[in-house]
């Protein structure tokens, strides 16, 4: 029996050799290794409830940000494409006549023979209505340096100028006040050489028919 055995005990008990058995390495890993997921789950939990509060006191994080975004995006846009926009806009445009329902009286104040007539039937070809065809009224006869002058009633100033103007260059519109009835004169002056391309002036009439925004906004980009 070695000296280690305690008094009574042999068999199965019985310890042999000089050095006692070491009898709990195990129990000391499972402790070690539960305290390292214990510390790593603490430290994770911790980092987590930070986030959170980040989240709260920045206003609900980016992606909250971005979904208002595009919401705000879409409200636009539906705003923007809504018949009463369509409508505002049009609102703002006054309906222009038609060159056959505008009468002109064709004036030469130059020195050239038949500037007047073969104007006036040129114009007539156009589907504009011709009044009287001759040599200019004193005032202005001789007196006009430019291409034209087109006079009328203040009613005309934004409705028969501009339309009768598409078919010159650079014309000068004036209004003459106290003027009766709806016809407008047009009087060449010494700049004129011809009317402005037919092509060219019912585009320039199909421009001043289309509707015209009320107010000017920035776009936002989304």
């Amino acid at each position: 029996m070695s000296m280690l055995t305690p008094p009574g005990m042999g068999g199965q008990y019985r310890i042999t050799g000089d050095k006692y058995p070491r009898m709990r390495p195990r129990r000391r890993r499972a402790r070690l290794t539960l305290s390292v997921v214990a510390s790593v789950t603490a430290l994770g939990l911790v980092g987590w409830g930070t986030l959170q509060l980040i989240d709260v006191f920045t206003g609900g994080g980016g992606s909250a940000s971005a979904a208002g975004s595009a919401g705000d995006c879409v409200k636009r846009a539906v705003a923007s494409a809504s018949p009463a926009a369509g409508a505002t806009a049009g609102a703002s445009t006054t309906a222009l006549p038609k060159p056959a329902q505008i009468t002109v009286n064709v004036y030469n104040a130059t020195t050239r023979t038949g500037l007047a007539k073969d104007t006036a039937d040129e114009l007539k070809k156009r589907g504009f209505k011709i009044g009287d065809v001759g040599n200019a009224p004193a005032k202005f006869d001789q007196k006009v340096k430019g291409t034209a002058v087109l006079l009328g009633p203040a009613s005309a100033l934004k409705t028969s100028l501009p339309v009768l103007a598409t078919q010159l260059a650079t014309p000068d519109q004036r209004t003459e006040a106290g003027r009766k009835g709806t016809a407008v004169d047009l009087i060449l002056g010494d700049a004129f050489k011809t009317l402005t391309p037919q092509a060219t002036a019912a585009k320039a009439i199909t421009a001043l028919s289309a509707p015209e925004p009320t107010t000017t906004t920035k776009k936002k980009h989304c």
